[in-house]
């Protein structure tokens, strides 16, 4: 499978991000509006490196379908290996201080789990081992540099295709086909199924038990993001389990948040140091829809749509940080960086809730991308914008690879202009 942008992990088209606007709900592509520069952020405005000693500088390591590591399936232990250290090193002379390690992609594991065979992106073959230990390392490599890692797990995407046949025969979705919904071409787990729920927390928490991880992270996917003309069949589910809520929305809604709260309180009891994080899409809902939400006109809201209420989660400190995927341009009109910013800020105010905002670096330099993602500063304003916020404790890159190619030298401008001393990450 070729190189894939983030949210086409898991579908190739999704809905627009503005209402009859044509902008893609998700990277890749998805447009924005040139945007001229912020006050203080031009190329002789930018402040100094911020005093604090402590704030989040990470980039994200994507597994699925070989998008950052490694380069391809098959590769020998040895070359994996190198290249996941390349990662590592290149991390440390950016000055970025954790990196958010995928390891569990597609109901896979990238360490010797008893729950989820060997994920195929190591070899070419779902199940079969790789000769070495991914996560293990690179938590001991990581953590030889003075980098955070945190465990990165997708709770319920089965598989890229739609064909239960195509994995290991042991795989648990073989042997529990009840728990599978096919949707848009690909397999998920129902998560309106508690046995499901419970599963995938033993799934996830085996690594948490046997690696000294600095943080879980999930990224936005719960329920799948729509597809067109589809449905996502839990008929059963919800009659056998949903008496109970006024319609199927807010009963999918509290299986996303039994499935967090339950996360957070089994990693605090499996790992006490380790902190539990999530991505999520950066539009909880528009003003338009609910007069909490944002000023801006998303074609996916999470409540909406993926029925996860980010928003509440941060409110009630059922999670330690929070790192919205704030993957526009200053300037765009559907969903600004300088709208979502200070909304996401007034979100976590007051609550322990840490804030980190992830940055698409993927688009810079893309030429899919508009004029503003052609300009090396539109991150470094990102950057200025956000010290502007007590709550903003730092920011997140999508993704390593981008990292390593710089394209157009927005990282090297980012190092300049924010990243002048070193940084521990918040905890």
């Amino acid at each position: 499978m070729g190189r894939v942008t983030r949210r086409a992990f898991a579908t190739a088209a999704l809905a627009t991000l503005a209402t009859g606007s044509g902008a893609s709900a998700v990277p890749g592509p998805r447009k924005g509006a040139s945007a001229g520069p912020a006050p203080h952020d031009g190329a002789s405005g930018v402040p100094g490196p911020r005093r604090a000693t402590s704030e989040m500088r990470g980039m994200w390591l994507a597994t699925v379908a070989n998008r950052d590591w490694p380069s391809g399936p098959g590769l020998t232990a040895a070359q994996q290996r190198a290249e996941l250290i390349d990662h590592l090193d290149g991390a440390v002379r950016n000055r970025l201080n954790t990196v958010v390690f995928q390891v569990r992609p597609t109901a896979d594991a990238l360490w010797p789990s008893p729950h989820e065979p060997w994920s195929e992106y190591l070899t070419g073959t779902q199940g079969r081992a790789p000769g070495w230990d991914p996560l293990g390392t690179a938590v001991t490599e990581a953590h030889a540099r003075g980098l955070q890692l945190h465990a990165w797990f997708n709770p319920y995407r089965i598989a890229l295709h739609a064909d239960p046949k195509r994995l290991v025969a042991s795989h648990p979705a073989r042997r529990h086909p009840d728990w599978v919904v096919k949707y848009g071409g690909k397999l998920y787990y129902n998560p309106g199924l508690p046995e499901v729920r419970v599963f995938v927390q033993d799934a996830m928490l085996d690594a948490v038990r046997k690696y000294p991880v600095d943080a879980v992270h999930f990224d936005d996917y719960f329920y799948p993001y729509p597809v067109a003309g589809q449905t996502f069949d839990d008929d059963a589910a919800y009659d056998r389990h949903g008496a109970a809520f006024p319609n199927r929305a807010a009963w999918r809604r509290d299986n996303i948040d039994r499935l967090v709260r339950e996360m957070a309180a089994r990693i605090k009891q499996t790992r006490p140091t380790a902190r539990f994080g999530i991505s999520p899409f950066g539009v909880w809902r528009n003003a338009g829809t609910d007069p909490l939400g944002s000023q801006t006109r998303a074609g996916v809201q999470t409540y909406d749509d993926l029925h996860a209420d980010t928003r509440r989660w941060v409110r009630e400190n059922w999670i330690d940080y929070i790192c919205p995927q704030l993957y526009w341009n200053i300037g765009f009109p559907a969903a600004d960086y300088a709208v979502l910013l200070p909304w996401w800020a007034e979100v976590a105010r007051g609550t322990r809730t840490t804030l980190y905002l992830g940055e698409a670096l993927y688009k810079a330099g893309d030429p899919a991308q508009p004029a503003a993602w052609q300009d090396p500063a539109e991150l470094s304003r990102h950057l200025a914008r956000a010290r502007k916020y007590p709550e903003a404790r730092g920011h997140v890159f999508f993704s390593a690879e981008d990292v390593a190619l710089d394209r157009i030298g927005s990282v090297a401008r980012v190092v300049a202009d924010h990243y002048g001393q070193p940084a521990k990450p918040p905890r």
